[in-house]
């Protein structure tokens, strides 16, 4: 357990010191603030569309670190000397998804109350956007680290993983969008049950792509 947590807040660590955390978030709040020059005064349009947005803006978001998840790690031989110590690729990948849950989605999410008062989402939804990205961001994550496998030393892997990645989210976004209903019950669960499964089944997919890759 020690081994996975240093793991884990090396990923941490390096996302928040080495530049990988703020691209992201600007990238998340630029969306927001830029949104309503586009879409014009229109209080009422902000209202009903600005919580979708930022569920697209958090998938797009979670785009971006996706090149330094596993990419740095190959070439430098961590991954490396981790198997030569007998640790297993699904438990490296699930390391790197809680690290990733913490260096990128907490930031994230912590970020969304500006994203909502500078769309001005209504206070009626605000509380249940919050609550759904939370339960989003681990899939999030956990997706990201499996393309980010799947995909290390591609030419181009961020536009590869940005195909791979949006078709594997749809789910997500059609339930997170579902929760912005007046009755976001069912849609809730939905998100938490998906997002689940995602999170859950992710660290043995990275876990066979880091081994593929290896092999």
């Amino acid at each position: 357990m020690n081994g996975f947590l240093a793991i884990a807040w090396r990923d941490v660590r390096l996302a928040w010191t080495g530049g990988g955390l703020w691209l992201p978030i600007v990238f998340y709040l630029a969306v927001a603030t830029l949104f309503p020059f586009a879409a014009g005064p229109d209080k009422a349009l902000l209202a009903r569309v600005g919580g979708s947005i930022l569920w697209i803006a958090a998938l797009l978001a979670s785009l971006l670190p996706i090149e330094r998840l596993v990419l740095p790690d190959r070439q430098a031989g961590v991954l490396d000397q981790l198997y030569l110590r007998g640790w297993a690729d699904e438990w490296i990948a699930a390391a790197k998804i809680a690290g990733h849950i913490t260096g990128f989605g907490l930031p994230l999410l912590l970020a969304t109350p500006i994203a909502i008062a500078l769309l001005g989402v209504p206070d009626a939804q605000a509380g249940t956007l919050v609550l759904g990205l939370a339960l989003a961001l681990p899939a999030f994550a956990g997706l990201g680290v499996t393309i980010a496998a799947l995909t290390a030393g591609l030419n181009g892997a961020s536009a590869l993983g940005g195909l791979l990645l949006v078709p594997l989210a749809i789910p997500i976004l059609i339930f997170g969008a579902g929760t912005l209903d007046p009755n976001p019950g069912a849609a809730m669960e939905l998100l938490a049950a998906t997002s689940l499964a995602i999170t859950a089944l992710s660290p043995f997919a990275a876990g066979a792509a880091l081994r593929a890759a290896r092999d």
